[in-house]
């Protein structure tokens, strides 16, 4: 059985974010995690989408990576 993702092969955005997310992130011009860095909490929320939990794996994601939200430590 085959598993679909929601995230294209491309990216390296984490795949439990939600469609939602993603389309936004994508649609936006985010396609990376380091495209993502350049980012404030309050820039991601602006984005149709992407909410609260999406913000929390994608600041998981990253700081995993060494990577974090711009202006986070």
């Amino acid at each position: 059985m085959t598993q679909f993702s929601n995230v294209p092969p491309e990216t390296d955005l984490p795949r439990n974010i939600g469609k939602p997310a993603t389309r936004a992130l994508l649609h936006a011009g985010y396609r990376t995690l380091e495209d993502v860095s350049g980012l404030t909490e309050a820039d991601l929320l602006a984005l149709h989408g992407v909410g609260p939990k999406a913000v929390r794996l994608l600041r998981e994601t990253l700081a995993a990576k060494g990577l974090g939200l711009k202006g986070e430590s």
